[in-house]
């Protein structure tokens, strides 16, 4: 690697480098992974546990490709670094003119739709917010650039700033795993939101491309709360709910919640009864996947299961592919499997039974 008081234009067709962004503490498995799939990986850690520079035997084409066509689980977000701007003697202000003359000779900018997509790697890596940051940059683009847009850019301009070093690529939207700055999916709490975790639902929605409207009846396996249950009522459904503990009083004056005040291992339904199973139980993943596949009679053959597994081992790699395992014995079909910005300790399967 050059030195970072150098400007650094990878070679294509030889390696590339990307930003690297998993949720906080995962970034180990999202290395694991990348290494799995790619063999060597060379990895520099720019935020511990969460962020890193990531360099791959393989070009920048290429790596985006096999990551497309089988994405990872707990690598959230990437960018191709083409410019590594240096910051010497804490000059940040030079930095940022050599990393705005180099994008501005950028033709694919010229006449785009562009989102600029900033973020500091800490609190001290630059001055201001991540927001000054980015108006920093576009104010530097704002001549070559058609539009600058928050969604359904034709292009993204990624920077991450460090406390030695500003990193910069250029990309399509698909090509980043999110087209979030930093995969980071963000909604703002409602008021009277029962739970956080119907962001998880919210997201998975946005990221699995999961048109909620389309099903009709939904069981909700350890609901309480009701976090998910206000969700799939909100979105038209019909809901039974099963959980020993109390729903949320607001939710009981719903005609479309039926409420199932038992353990869900002790409830009996109709055969293929639902086309839609949820499940956000904080049960460890053995029994979680028991109890689900237990369960399954209840769902219609194409029926879509959503369940989180939450990761209680110290090998969660494993771990997971025992559980996907087992789900897949049992006549689900996994569509995805994925850490969710949302998900804490835990991942989001998106199944269908076949």
């Amino acid at each position: 690697m050059n030195s970072q008081d150098e400007i650094e234009n990878t070679p294509t067709g030889i390696s590339s480098r990307f930003i690297c962004t998993a949720n906080h503490g995962f970034a180990p498995y999202a290395q694991e992974e990348l290494r799995r799939k790619f063999g060597s990986v060379k990895s520099t850690v720019l935020l511990p546990g969460e962020i890193f520079l990531g360099t791959l035997d393989v070009s920048s084409q290429e790596a985006i490709e096999r990551l497309r066509m089988e994405q990872p689980i707990f690598l959230r977000h990437i960018f191709p670094v083409q410019y590594q701007i240096g910051i010497v003697e804490g000059n940040k202000d030079n930095a940022m003119l050599q990393l705005t003359a180099c994008l501005q000779h950028l033709p694919e900018l010229r006449g785009a739709q562009v989102t600029v997509q900033a973020r500091k790697a800490g609190q001290d890596s630059w001055e201001g917010t991540s927001t000054d940051l980015k108006d920093e940059i576009q104010e530097g683009l704002k001549e070559l650039v058609h539009e600058f847009v928050v969604k359904e850019a034709e292009l993204i301009v990624s920077v991450l700033a460090t406390d030695k070093a500003l990193y910069a690529g250029i990309s399509s939207p698909q090509d980043n795993l999110s087209d979030w700055n930093g995969g980071a999916v963000r909604f703002q709490k409602e008021e009277g939101q029962i739970s956080r975790a119907k962001f998880k639902l919210l997201e998975a929605e946005r990221v699995f491309g999961i048109d909620f409207t389309a099903f009709k009846e939904a069981l909700d396996i350890g609901a309480a709360p009701g976090g998910w249950t206000s969700f799939l009522l909100e979105r038209g459904l019909r809901v039974t709910a099963v959980d020993p503990a109390k729903m949320h009083p607001s939710l009981m004056e719903s005609d479309r919640l039926t409420y199932l005040n038992k353990n869900a291992d002790s409830v009996k339904f109709r055969e293929n009864q639902f086309d839609l199973l949820v499940c956000d139980m904080s049960w460890s993943p053995k029994l979680t996947a028991k109890l689900v596949t237990a369960l399954l009679y209840s769902l219609v053959p194409g029926g879509t299961a959503i369940v989180t597994v939450k990761l209680l081992s110290k090998k969660p790699l494993a771990l997971i592919r025992e559980v996907m395992d087992t789900f897949e014995e049992a006549n689900l079909q996994i569509q995805r499997a994925k850490q969710l910005f949302h998900n804490r300790d835990e991942i989001t399967l998106y199944m269908v039974k076949y």
